[in-house]
C-alpha cells in the first residue's frame, strides 16, 4: 500500500506559530550570517556611493508697477494678477525651452571629472582649466578626454577608445554642434591620441575643437582631470526636475535642486533665475518693444515725406521772392492746420481700428499688437481689450510648452480670446461710426477756410498749400518722435517682476545623502527577513508530524504518552535504564492504560497491540519496552512478534528466530515449545518464525483464536508488536483480540496526512480503544513541547532534568512575549 499524496492543506490548515518560534531560535546562527552578510554588502555599497546636495534660492514674483506713467501712456504688459503671475512662474521654470537656455548658457552639457577614491566625480568648478569652444564647431560626443596638468602654462592633451572599441578595425562616432544642434556620425580617424599644449593655445583634433583657458584654482595640479561633451537633451531633461514651490499664500518661490556637485547646482539655480529674470521683463516691455518697432517704421516713411515737402517749400520761396504770408493768410493757415491736425488725428486712430479690426480677423498670432495709446486712443474699453487679448495669447504660448493642442486649459484660454475679441471688435465698429462723424464735420469745416483761401493772391495761396502740408508732416513727425522716447523710456524704466530675495551660495553643509543609517536598517532588515522567510516556508512546508499539537489538530484520538529519543543503543532501554527518562515515558503510559481498562476486571488478563503507519515509526521498540514496564512491575507478560513479513523481536533478547508464531499457527509446534525466555522475570517472547507465504491468512486462522486464548490463561499481560496498518491489513485482523491499541507517531519522521489513514478506520468503528503515542520526541529547546497525557497525568522527565510540563511552560511565556512584541508594534 503506497503512501497518500501530500496535500497543501495537510499544513496550512493549522500553522504551529509555538514551532516556528523555536525554529527561528534553533536557526539562529542563520541569522546572524545572513544579517553580517547584508551589512558587509550595505558598507560596500555604502562607501561607493557619491554625496547628494541640495541647495536653495528664494525668488519673489510679483507686479512691479512703472511708477513714471498713468495706465494710459504705461506701454507696459501685464501678466495678471499675482496668483496667475506664480503660477506661470513655476510652469516656466519646468519648460524644456527654459532649461534648454540655461544649460546651453551655462554649457552644462560638458561634464568636468577627476578621480575619486572608487570611481571618477563631478569636479565642476574645482579644475585648473575651463572649456572654450570653437564658434560653431562640432564636438566628439561622450567620450572621455583626458587633461594632465603639467605646470603652470603647459597640460598634456590624451583620447583613448576602450579595450574593447580598440579590438574593432572601425569606430563610428557622433559628433554635434550645440550652436546649431546639428549631429553628425563619421568614422573615427584615430584610437589613440597625446600631445601637449599651453593653456589658451586653440586646438583643432578629431575629438575636439576650442581651447582649454586656465581658471583659478587651488586643488591638485599633478592629477588628471577628465571632460566629456554629453548629450544635450539629456542634461535638459535632467535639470527640469528643479524642484519649485510657493509659499503658502505669499509670491514667494523656493527653487532647490539636488546633485553631486554644489558648484554646479549653485550656478545652474542662480542661472536659471537670471534667464527667468530677462524673460519675464522682455514679456513685460512688449507693448514696448513692438511700439518702437512700428514707429520706426513709420518715421522712415514720414521722414521722407517732410523732406519733400521741405524741398518744395524752399524751392516755392527762392522762385518767387516770397518768404512770409501776410497776417490774413497766416490767421487762415493757423484754423487750417489746427483742423489738419485734429483729422490726422482721428485718421490716424480709424488707420490704428482698421489695422487691429484685419489683424484680428485674419491672424492668430496677438502678441505683437502695437499699444493704442501710440495713435492717441485714450479710451479705456479699448487700451483694456487689447491687453487682455495680448496677456492671453502669452498665458497661452507659455502653456502650450507644457501642453498639447485639444488640451483643456488650451481650450478654456482660446474661447477666452475669442469672447474678448468679439466684444473689442463691437466697439471698434461703435467707435468707427463716431469718428467718421467727427472727421466729417471737420472736413466741412476745412472746406469753408479753403473758400477764404481762394480768396488770396495767387502766390499765397500756394505759400499756404505748402506750408500747411510742411506743418501737418512736421507735427505728425514730432508726435511720433514723442511716441518712440516715451516708449523707450518706459522700456527703460521698467523693471522684472522677478525679485531675488536669497541667491544660491554654498555656506557648507547641504548634504542630504546618501542615507547610510537607513542602508544598515535595510540590510538588518533584509539580511534578517532572508532567513525568516526561509525558517517560514520550512515551518510551512513541514508536512512532518513535530510535536503532539500537530497529532491534536489532526486527528479527535488522543494521546496517551510521548516518549523521548533513546541515547541507548538497542531496543531494552527501559531494562538498561529503568529510572532514566525513556523508563519513566513507558511507566507514564503503563498508568494512563490503567484508566483504559477500568471498565474491564481488575485481574482479568490484558491484550495491547502496537502498531503504525509504515515502518521505522517505533512499534517494536514500543513493544519491547511496554512489556519491559509491565514485567518490571511483577506482571506476568508475554511480548507475541506478529510482524510475520519482517520479524525484529528477536535480536535485543538474544534469542533465535527459528520457531515462532508461525510454527503454531500451522500446527507444526505447541505453545510450550516456540515460547521463550526473555532473560528477565516475569517476560517471555514468541517471535514470529520463518516468514511464510500468506501471513495474512495465517492471523485469520482459527488457531490465532486458541493462541490468544491460551495465552489470556497464563499471562496477565499480552503485548501484539504488529505490522504497519498503512501498509498491510495484518493488524486489523488482530482489532477483535485486543483491550487497547497503541498508534505509533514518530517525531520528524511520520507525515501528517498520515494519520488520516487512522482517523478513517477510527470513525468507520473498525478501531477501537486506539490512542497516540509519539516517538523519538526531542524537547531540548528545539520545538518546546512537553506534555502529559491521560486524564491530566503528566509523566516522563527529560535529558536534563525537566519535565514535558516545564519545557510546556517556557514555551508559552516566549509565546506570550513573542505576541506582546507584535501587539506593541
Amino acid at each position: 500500500m503506497q503512501e497518500e499524496e501530500f496535500e497543501i492543506s495537510d499544513i496550512t490548515g493549522s500553522f504551529d506559530f509555538k514551532g516556528f518560534l523555536f525554529k527561528i531560535l534553533s536557526y539562529w546562527w542563520l541569522f546572524i550570517i545572513s544579517i553580517l552578510i547584508g551589512l558587509g554588502i550595505a558598507y560596500y555599497i555604502s562607501v561607493r556611493k557619491l554625496p547628494i546636495y541640495e541647495l536653495s534660492s528664494l525668488v519673489s514674483v510679483k507686479e512691479k508697477t512703472n511708477p513714471l506713467f498713468t495706465t494710459n501712456t504705461s506701454l507696459t504688459f501685464k501678466w495678471g494678477g499675482a496668483s496667475s503671475k506664480v503660477n506661470q512662474t513655476i510652469i516656466v521654470l519646468g519648460t524644456r525651452t527654459h532649461n534648454e537656455k540655461v544649460v546651453k548658457e551655462l554649457e552644462f552639457y560638458i561634464d568636468y571629472l577627476e578621480e575619486g577614491e572608487y570611481q571618477k566625480v563631478d569636479a565642476y568648478g574645482n579644475t585648473p582649466f575651463k572649456i572654450k569652444q570653437k564658434p560653431n564647431s562640432y564636438q566628439l560626443q561622450n567620450k572621455l578626454i583626458e587633461v594632465n596638468p603639467i605646470s603652470d602654462h603647459h597640460f598634456e592633451l590624451s583620447f583613448k577608445l576602450s579595450e574593447e572599441e580598440l579590438e574593432k578595425d572601425s569606430i563610428s562616432v557622433s559628433y554635434y554642434n550645440y550652436l546649431s544642434e546639428d549631429k553628425i556620425s563619421e568614422k573615427i580617424l584615430a584610437k589613440e591620441f597625446t600631445k601637449t599644449y599651453r593653456y589658451g593655445e586653440e586646438i583643432n583634433t578629431f575629438f575636439f575643437n576650442g581651447s582649454l583657458e586656465k581658471a583659478d584654482f587651488s586643488g591638485k595640479i599633478n592629477a588628471p582631470y577628465y571632460f566629456r561633451f554629453s548629450n544635450l537633451y539629456g542634461k535638459v531633461g535632467a535639470y527640469r526636475n528643479l524642484k519649485v514651490e510657493a509659499e503658502k499664500g505669499s509670491s514667494v518661490l523656493n527653487l532647490s535642486l539636488r546633485g553631486g556637485n554644489k558648484n554646479r547646482i549653485v550656478d545652474y539655480l542662480n542661472g536659471t533665475i537670471a534667464f527667468l529674470q530677462k524673460d519675464m521683463l522682455d514679456s513685460k516691455n512688449l507693448y514696448a518693444t513692438n511700439t518702437i518697432k512700428f514707429i520706426d517704421s513709420l518715421l522712415i516713411d514720414r521722414g521722407d515725406e517732410l523732406n519733400k515737402v521741405q524741398e518744395e517749400l524752399d524751392q516755392f520761396k527762392e522762385e518767387n521772392q516770397i518768404f512770409d504770408l501776410d497776417a490774413e493768410s497766416t490767421q487762415l493757415r493757423t484754423r487750417l492746420t489746427s483742423l489738419d491736425n485734429e483729422e490726422r488725428e482721428i485718421n490716424k486712430q480709424i488707420n490704428y481700428y482698421e489695422i487691429l479690426e484685419d489683424y484680428l480677423k485674419n491672424r492668430n498670432d496677438y502678441s505683437e499688437l502695437p499699444a493704442p495709446t501710440i495713435f492717441g486712443i485714450t479710451e479705456a474699453s479699448i487700451s483694456t481689450a487689447v491687453g487682455k487679448i495680448v496677456e492671453l495669447a502669452e498665458e497661452r504660448s507659455r502653456y502650450s510648452y507644457t501642453l498639447q493642442e485639444g488640451a483643456v486649459d488650451l481650450d478654456e484660454i482660446d474661447r477666452r480670446i475669442n469672447a474678448s475679441k468679439n466684444v473689442l471688435l463691437e466697439n471698434i465698429s461703435s467707435t468707427k461710426r463716431i469718428l467718421d462723424r467727427e472727421i466729417s464735420y471737420i472736413q466741412n469745416e476745412i472746406k469753408n477756410l479753403e473758400k477764404d483761401v481762394r480768396k488770396l493772391p495767387k502766390e499765397q495761396q500756394e505759400l499756404l498749400k505748402i506750408e500747411r502740408r510742411f506743418e501737418l508732416s512736421q507735427e505728425t513727425y514730432n508726435q511720433f518722435l514723442i511716441k518712440r522716447n516715451e516708449a523707450k523710456l518706459i522700456k527703460a524704466a521698467n523693471v522684472s517682476d522677478v525679485e531675488i530675495l536669497d541667491a544660491a551660495k554654498d555656506i557648507g553643509g547641504g548634504k542630504i545623502g546618501p542615507n547610510n543609517q537607513l542602508n544598515y536598517v535595510m540590510a538588518v532588515i533584509i539580511g534578517g527577513g532572508i532567513p525568516f522567510l526561509f525558517v517560514f516556508l520550512l515551518a510551512l512546508l513541514d508536512n512532518k508530524v513535530n510535536n503532539p499539537k500537530d497529532i491534536e489538530n489532526k486527528s479527535e484520538i488522543p494521546i496517551i504518552g510521548v516518549i523521548g529519543k533513546s541515547g541507548i543503543t538497542g531496543n531494552l532501554a527501559v531494562f538498561k535504564k529503568s529510572r532514566g527518562a525513556i523508563a519513566e515515558s513507558f511507566r507514564g503510559i503503563r498508568t494512563s492504560l490503567q484508566f483504559t481498562f477500568k471498565k474491564k476486571d481488575k485481574n482479568s488478563p490484558k491484550t495491547i497491540l502496537c502498531t503504525s503507519t509504515v515502518s521505522g515509526e517505533g512499534k517494536t521498540f514500543t513493544s519491547i519496552n511496554l512489556a519491559s514496564v509491565f514485567s518490571l512491575s511483577g506482571k506476568k507478560t508475554i511480548l507475541l512478534g506478529l510482524d510475520l513479513r519482517k520479524p525484529k523481536i528477536f535480536d535485543d533478547f538474544g534469542i533465535n528466530n527459528k520457531l515462532g508464531v508461525v510454527n503454531y499457527l500451522i500446527g507444526h509446534n505447541s505453545l510450550a515449545e516456540v515460547t521463550q525466555a526473555s532473560g528477565y522475570d516475569h517476560l517471555d517472547i514468541i517471535t514470529s518464525g520463518p516468514i511464510p507465504p500468506n501471513p495474512s491468512e495465517l492471523l485469520m486462522d482459527e488457531k490465532m483464536d486458541e493462541l490468544i486464548s491460551e495465552l489470556k490463561k497464563k499471562y496477565d499481560y499480552i503485548i501484539l508488536d504488529t505490522p504497519p496498518i498503512g501498509l498491510v491489513s495484518d493488524a486489523l485482523n488482530l482489532i477483535k483480540y485486543v483491550d487497547a491499541s497503541l498508534y505509533l507517531v514518530r517525531q520528524n519522521y511520520s507525515k501528517k496526512n498520515m494519520i488520516n489513514v487512522i482517523n478513517e478506520k477510527y470513525k468507520s468503528g473498525e478501531v477501537k480503544n486506539i490512542s497516540f503515542v509519539m516517538n523519538y520526541f526531542e524537547h531540548k529547546a528545539k520545538y518546546g513541547y512537553g506534555y502529559g497525557y491521560g486524564y491530566g497525568y503528566g509523566y516522563g522527565y527529560g535529558k536534563y532534568g525537566e519535565s514535558y510540563l516545564d519545557v510546556t511552560n517556557k514555551g508559552n511565556i516566549l509565546k506570550r512575549i513573542f505576541n506582546k512584541i507584535f501587539r506593541r508594534k
